[in-house]
């Protein structure tokens, strides 16, 4: 689990405060319904997108149920190339693992590749409180770390700032990080485009030691893959001596032919692109070409657990695409950090909450940051039913029930603050399963309509704080039935 993120308070309490800022919003709108409108024109130029996502789903799908198996190819494959592979079992490890490799080198300061699963991690704080600099060069993450702020979402991580206030960033930030910005810079993009290349120009030239993740990772010959935009990634993974990738172990694809299907539909999925302007592959090492050593970490940190979960192992298919995050209605107003955590949007409420647990107030609270509005499962290239999966996890939040943490079989309490939710249930369920009961509260219902409160009492009070109370209707539908004769008059 991230440090960062610890004791951040429940998705309700941390989005209100997004709410309140217009600003904030009015960014995220108008960047979400750009991106997801460009999405949906380059999604339709495929006559067999259906086909394509449904090879996806497959192909994740049959990984996972063959996780074990593949792993352990690539391990041999990576090794085969020259590589050395290590595992970390959670961030601890993995941090522990990076640092001592970085130690090895004799070298202070890294050059990073966007990398999720790095800060999954909280790598970058790991390698400070040990002497060593990492220094972002993705252009929305060295947005973010000048800044001293956290990602707000997966393919953009500054989606929340606009150009004045990155203008204002570089400014004052960029000399405390290296080459400073320049005289008189302005808020135009290209200017601000050029500022950041020539910061982080030296830093290429300069770094020994390069720290990246992966899109995919292929078994049957070792071979990292990264798909970027922009070219830094390029850089960091060409010319450092020391090259160390941290990978989640979902991200492996058998074949590079199974890579051919994702490698058509993420691009349009996320950067609205027919294909990424940027896709490095590497296999170990070769002489004179590209870093002298590769180091691979892989790392579990909870999701072999969420693999015992034969709905919620869905999440794992995830291939960082963020058309989910685009597309959602809770996101698009709240933004990514009321979710605590580097996963932010509807893949982040599922995904949050297995790697991490449910303990915590806000991986309690995310299964419900969703309308369950479903936008998310048609927009998604390989098939996650994140709906199908939220329902599982509230069920889990507030029946508690049977689980895997750490990969121990455990019964899981119900969490904090759902007694009435877990009564309204129950009685719910009892009254369902019985036509009397249900028929005689109706009716009462509707004799004593001219009573309903504006708002509800106690636990309630919450839902009606944002909606109406629905109005009661005269008489319960099967007595309007039962009148009507099902709603035909009665011919003679």
């Amino acid at each position: 689990m991230n440090e960062t993120f610890v004791g951040m308070p429940a998705f309700p309490e941390a989005a209100r405060e997004a709410l309140e800022n217009g600003t904030l919003r009015g960014n995220l709108r108008h960047a979400t319904h750009t991106i997801r409108a460009k999405r949906a024109a380059a999604v339709a130029e495929v006559s067999d997108w259906a086909e394509l996502r449904e090879a996806g789903s497959r192909i994740k799908e049959h990984t996972l149920r063959h996780l074990d198996r593949y792993l352990e190819q690539l391990e041999e494959s990576v090794t085969a190339a020259g590589g050395t592979v290590h595992w970390a079992a959670d961030a601890a490890e993995a941090n522990r693992i990076v640092t001592r490799l970085v130690h090895e080198t004799g070298e202070s300061e890294v050059v990073k590749v966007k990398s999720m699963a790095t800060q999954e991690i909280g790598l970058n704080e790991a390698l400070e409180a040990a002497g060593i600099r990492a220094y972002e060069t993705d252009l929305a993450e060295l947005i973010v770390q000048l800044g001293e702020d956290r990602p707000s979402h997966i393919l953009v991580p500054a989606i929340h700032r606009n150009r004045a206030e990155i203008r204002d960033i570089f400014r004052t930030a960029m000399a405390d990080w290296g080459r400073p910005a320049p005289e008189g810079l302005s808020d135009s993009p290209a200017e601000l485009a050029e500022a950041a290349r020539l910061h982080l120009r030296e830093k290429f030239l300069r770094a020994k030691v390069g720290v990246s993740g992966a899109n995919f990772m292929v078994a049957e010959t070792g071979t990292m893959v990264v798909v970027e935009s922009e070219g830094n990634g390029r850089m960091c993974l060409t010319l450092p001596e020391t090259l160390i990738s941290v990978v989640g172990i979902e991200k492996i694809v058998p074949t590079w032919r199974d890579l051919e299907v994702f490698l058509q539909t993420l691009p349009r999925s996320s950067t609205a692109e027919r294909m990424n302007p940027y896709t490095s592959t590497w296999t170990g090492t070769t002489d004179g070409d590209g870093p002298s050593a590769f180091h691979l970490v892989l790392l579990d940190n909870g999701r072999t657990d969420t693999l015992a979960d034969e709905v919620g192992r869905q999440a794992l298919r995830c291939i960082r695409c963020s058309a989910c995050l685009n597309v959602c209605p809770v996101y698009e107003r709240a933004g990514g950090h009321a979710y605590g955590s580097v996963y932010p949007g509807p893949i982040g409420a599922i995904l949050s909450p297995q790697l991490r647990g449910t303990a915590s107030e806000i991986d309690a609270s995310l299964p419900y940051a969703s309308s369950l509005c479903g936008a998310c499962y048609e927009v998604c290239p390989v098939a996650i039913d994140i709906p199908e999966v939220l329902v599982r996890l509230r069920e889990r939040v507030v029946e508690g029930g049977p689980a895997v943490r750490e990969g121990n079989r455990v019964v899981l309490k119900p969490a904090k603050g759902h007694a009435a939710e877990r009564a309204a249930m129950r009685a719910a369920r009892w009254t369902f399963t019985r036509p009397g009961a249900l028929r005689a509260g109706q009716r009462l219902a509707s004799r004593a309509r001219r009573l309903r409160p504006r708002t509800l009492p106690g636990p309630g009070a919450a839902w009606t704080a944002t909606r109406d109370l629905p109005e009661l209707p005269a008489e319960p539908f099967r007595d309007w039935w039962e009148r009507t004769r099902g709603g035909k008059e009665e011919t003679k």
